[in-house]
C-alpha cells in the first residue's frame, strides 16, 4: 500500500500529478485506540437519485443497528455526505471526507461518474471502498485494488442474462437500443455476449445522445431492424419514456422489448400498463422467496415506512461485508490485508439469494428474469446462475 503522508487533495492532483501526489494528499489520520471507527456513506441525498441514497444508507445504518451499532466489537459512526450525483464535485467531497471528517473507509455512490473519484482514492491511498450501486465495469476490472469491493453489479452483469436468456427462449436475432455513454456500451457488451452464450446473435445497435428522450428516430427504425427482440438499457425518466413509446408504437407484442432491469426498476408506477409484459434482468426482484429477503423487507419497512427494493438490498450488503471485514481483524481497519482477505473470501447471505465475490470483488450472483405484471417486476425465473462478472484487465496486487 502507499506510504501514508499529511496533505490535502485537491483537484488538480486527481486530474494529473499521479499516484505518489494523489497518494500523500489522501492521508489516513491517526485513530486513538477504542474510538469508533468512522464510515463515510458518500451518497445522494438530494436530487433525481436521492430516493437511491437514502435506501442505500437507511439499510446499511439497519445491519448496523442489529449489530448492537458495533463492527468488530468496535462502535461505528457514519458520517453521511450528499454527492448530489455531480461529477465535478466528487474530489473536493471524498477530501471532505478524509481530510476533514477524517473517516476511515468509504462506501458510495449511486452515479458511475462520481464513484471513479472514490475508486481513485482507495487506489491511490488504500482507503477501503465498498461500492452500492454504480455499475461502472471499469472499478472491478482495470481499476480493481484489494480494497476496492462492490455489493451491487457491474453493467455488463444484467444485460448478459437478459441476452442469455432471450437465447434459451429461442430468440435468433436481437437488436439493442439504448444512450451513447458508457453505461449504455458496457450493458450493451453483456447483451452481446449473454446472446452469442446461448447460440444467438446480436445484429445491430441503435444509440441515442445521452440523456435524450425523443426516441421516434428510434423507433421508426425497429420494423425493418428483422429482430426477434429488443434489449435496451434506459433509468429514470428515460426509462419511463421509452417504454411508453415503445408500446404506443405498437411493437409490444410483436417485438418483445426487454432489457437491463433498471428499465424498468423504479419506473413501473410512471410507465403503467405500457410496462406489463416487460421482461428484464436483474440481480434482484419483486416476490422473491427465501427467509433472508422476507425478513429483510419486513425490518426495512418496519424502519423506513416504505418498501426495501434493489438500493435497499444493496446497501445492507455494503454494510453485511464491512463487518465481515472488521470482525476479522476484531476492528482493525488498519490491517488491511486481513481487512481485505477476509472481505474477499465473504459469502454474503442476502436477500437476493446468497453471493461471494470474484477474483476482482465485484459480486458473483444469480441474475434474475423478471416480468413486470400490475406494478411488480415479479420473478419469473434465473436467467443466468451465479454470474460473474469477466473482470477483464483486473491485476490485482497487495
Amino acid at each position: 500500500m502507499p506510504e501514508r503522508q499529511e496533505r490535502g487533495i485537491t483537484r488538480r492532483s486527481f486530474a494529473g500529478l499521479g499516484v505518489a501526489a494523489v497518494a500523500a494528499g489522501l492521508a489516513r489520520p491517526a485513530i486513538a485506540q477504542g474510538a469508533a471507527v468512522k464510515i463515510g456513506l458518500m451518497l445522494p441525498f438530494s436530487g433525481t437519485f436521492a430516493a437511491l441514497g437514502e435506501n442505500i444508507a437507511t439499510a446499511f445504518e439497519m445491519h448496523l443497528a442489529e449489530k448492537g451499532g458495533r463492527f468488530g466489537g468496535r462502535a461505528v459512526q457514519i458520517v453521511r455526505l450528499d454527492d448530489e450525483s455531480e461529477p465535478s464535485k466528487a474530489v473536493q467531497n471524498v477530501n471532505r471526507l478524509l481530510s476533514r471528517d477524517r473517516v476511515e473507509a468509504l462506501v458510495g455512490t449511486v452515479h458511475s461518474g462520481v464513484a471513479m473519484a472514490l475508486v481513485q482514492a482507495a487506489r491511490e491511498r488504500g482507503v477501503p471502498l465498498i461500492i452500492p450501486n454504480a455499475g461502472n465495469v471499469a472499478a472491478t476490472r482495470e481499476l480493481c485494488a484489494p480494497l476496492i469491493f462492490r455489493t451491487s453489479f457491474s453493467n455488463w452483469q444484467p444485460a448478459f442474462g437478459m441476452g442469455k436468456a432471450l437465447a434459451a427462449q429461442g430468440v435468433k436475432k436481437a437488436a439493442w437500443v439504448s444512450w451513447d455513454y458508457a453505461a449504455g456500451k458496457e450493458a450493451g457488451e453483456g447483451f452481446r455476449d449473454g446472446l452469442k452464450a446461448g447460440g444467438a446473435e446480436l445484429t445491430r445497435e441503435l444509440w441515442l445522445p445521452f440523456p435524450e428522450t425523443n426516441f421516434q428516430p428510434i423507433l421508426a427504425q425497429i420494423p425493418g431492424l428483422g429482430v426477434e427482440a429488443v434489449g435496451s438499457f434506459f433509468a429514470g425518466g428515460g426509462a419511463v419514456q421509452f417504454v411508453r413509446d415503445y408500446a404506443a408504437a405498437g411493437f409490444r407484442d410483436r417485438i418483445p422489448l426487454t432489457g437491463s432491469g433498471f428499465l424498468t426498476e423504479g419506473t413501473l408506477q410512471a410507465q403503467g400498463a405500457a410496462a406489463d409484459g416487460v421482461r428484464t434482468a436483474l440481480h434482484y426482484g419483486d416476490g422473491l422467496d427465501n427467509p433472508r429477503n422476507r425478513s429483510f423487507r419486513t425490518a426495512f419497512r418496519d424502519k423506513a415506512g416504505r418498501d426495501a427494493d434493489v438500493y435497499a438490498v444493496q446497501g445492507y450488503d455494503a454494510a453485511q461485508l464491512l463487518a465481515i471485514g472488521l470482525d476479522a481483524t476484531k476492528g482493525d481497519i488498519a490491517a488491511e490485508r486481513e481487512l481485505s482477505r477476509a472481505m474477499a473470501g465473504a459469502r454474503i447471505d442476502s436477500p437476493r439469494g446468497p453471493f461471494t465475490l470474484s477474483p476482482s470483488h465485484n459480486p458473483v450472483q444469480n441474475i434474475y428474469l423478471r416480468e413486470a405484471k400490475g406494478g411488480e417486476n415479479r420473478v419469473i425465473g434465473v436467467a443466468a446462475e451465479a454470474l460473474a462478472d469477466p473482470g477483464t484487465g483486473c491485476r490485482m496486487s497487495s
